[in-house]
């Protein structure tokens, strides 16, 4: 028999600890593959932003006309450079309705000449050509200005009537008996022809593009028949400034003959330009690119009849006739951002979204793949119970004992928050519990060393004797 309590450290139960991570390999390896999943995906859907493919719109004349076969040439060059642009090519009957077509915002690109309405909205691009105005007169015959022709016959050798009505407000001639005789050249009409007696014409206006004149060897072959006279334009600077799309131009010696050499010395014309335009609300980025592109495939873009062979970038002075798209000057002045400048926030956008993403997925795993944490208000429990055997301790051994106990909860609590296996959840009930078990077993500790004589006597003491099992046996006496 044993005295009441325990009698050594051994009777004491073994301390409460936290509990320990479980990992579930499968589903490890099930979080490692959502997240390679999540990487691909938002690997794909960067680029798929970056480079997605935008459909841009380009109205043009008829489907033989300049603007509509520059279009193609350049539809094509983006395809097979596998550029993010395509091109929608939209033919009209004209030019005219073309340009109509993007004023009514139908359309995002369009090539005009300078002598048209511009439309409100239409920022230029690039210079793709520029039309030359030659005055010429038959044989020998010099003519010393424009204001020669208001009562004459003149034909205008042009590709279309666009040209008529540019030179008919050229010469200042309003609708009327004089404005029929300006006419247009019947087509297929040679030089020869029209300076022929028969035909009637004082004088003939050549609206052509620059890069045709200088490949046509037809001016070439009249001028060795004495067939007509190239004029200079000396009011050139004057109508420049007369009409705002008209351009002051120079032809060099020689360009439309070199033997005879014609002109035989630089002579002063004037001209139209022809733009390629875009509308104003177009992205400085995609009207940079565009127009990069365009000025690095120069060569791949002109036809083969001339037009586009030599393609300028756009003016980029504030009283250009048709103000440049700030992404075109952006470039035109090399004052294009760089990658980080441009794409900066949607990196930062990014980043925030990976942040969210990744948070999401971090939940997911912690629910998915660990046990919950334990919340430290439920280790309070297993203090409170180390205080409830306080009062059976009857020996310093059995209360260190409960010391160690204590302090290996506090040391698995500690580790448990570092290593997030215990929630703060409750912790302030933790810490009352613990100082309040710590104190009790100080209290306890004292009281032993006080009475610790008297605890030995009563050890020391035999047990009580029992008497419940002691039988008394009666003896009968006989009579």
């Amino acid at each position: 028999m044993s005295a009441e309590g325990p009698t050594s450290s051994t009777e004491l139960p073994p301390p409460r600890r936290p509990k320990v991570i479980k990992t579930n390999q499968q589903q490890v390896l099930l979080y490692v593959v959502l997240t390679l999943l999540l990487s691909l995906a938002t690997v794909w859907g960067g680029r798929t932003l970056l480079h997605n493919s935008e459909t841009l719109t380009f109205a043009v004349g008829a489907p033989n006309s300049d603007e509509a076969l520059f279009a193609t040439k350049l539809a094509t060059l983006l395809k097979n450079n596998a550029s993010r642009f395509r091109i929608k090519i939209v033919n009209n009957a004209d030019n005219a309705k073309a340009l109509a077509q993007f004023d009514h915002r139908q359309a995002d690109l369009a090539v005009l000449r300078t002598d048209a309405k511009v439309p409100l909205r239409a920022r230029a691009l690039a210079i793709l050509e520029h039309d030359l105005v030659l005055l010429l007169g038959p044989g020998n015959k010099k003519i010393k200005s424009l204001a020669e022709l208001k009562k004459k016959k003149v034909a205008v050798l042009a590709e279309n009537d666009s040209s008529l009505a540019f030179v008919r407000s050229l010469l200042d001639i309003p609708e009327g008996a004089d404005a029929t005789k300006i006419q247009m050249a019947p087509q297929g009409s040679t030089l020869d022809k029209l300076f022929a007696p028969a035909s009637g014409f004082n004088a003939v206006i050549a609206v052509v593009h620059a890069s045709r004149a200088v490949r046509d060897k037809a001016y070439e072959q009249v001028a060795k028949r004495g067939g007509f006279t190239l004029n200079a334009i000396d009011e050139a600077k004057a109508l420049a400034l007369k009409f705002p799309g008209i351009s002051e131009e120079t032809l060099t010696a020689g360009t439309l003959s070199a033997s005879p050499e014609i002109p035989d010395d630089d002579l002063d014309t004037i001209g139209l330009e022809w733009l390629l335009v875009s509308q104003s609300k177009m992205s400085p980025t995609t009207a940079g690119d565009l127009a990069r592109i365009v000025y690095e495939n120069k060569s791949a873009l002109g036809l083969d009849n001339g037009f586009a062979t030599h393609i300028e970038p756009a003016s980029v002075e504030k009283d250009a006739y048709v103000m440049a798209h700030q992404g075109a000057a952006d470039y035109i002045n090399d004052d294009t951002k760089s990658f980080m400048d441009k794409y900066s926030d949607m990196m930062y956008l990014g980043a925030a979204a990976l942040s969210v993403i990744g948070s999401i997925f971090a939940a997911i795993y912690a629910k998915v793949t660990r046990i919950a944490p334990e919340k430290a208000s439920e280790l309070a429990t297993a203090i409170l119970d180390i205080g409830e055997r306080i009062e059976h301790a009857h020996s310093l051994d059995q209360l260190e004992c409960l010391q160690d106990e204590l302090e290996s909860i506090l040391r698995g609590a500690v580790i448990g928050l570092r290593d997030g296996t215990i929630s703060t959840d409750g912790l302030d009930t933790f810490k009352l519990g613990y100082e309040f078990v710590r104190d009790e077993i100080g209290m306890r500790r004292d009281y032993l060393k006080r009475h610790s004589s008297e605890i030995e006597k009563v050890a020391a003491l035999p047990p009580p004797h029992d008497d419940t099992n002691v039988v008394v046996v009666k003896t009968a006496q006989s009579a």
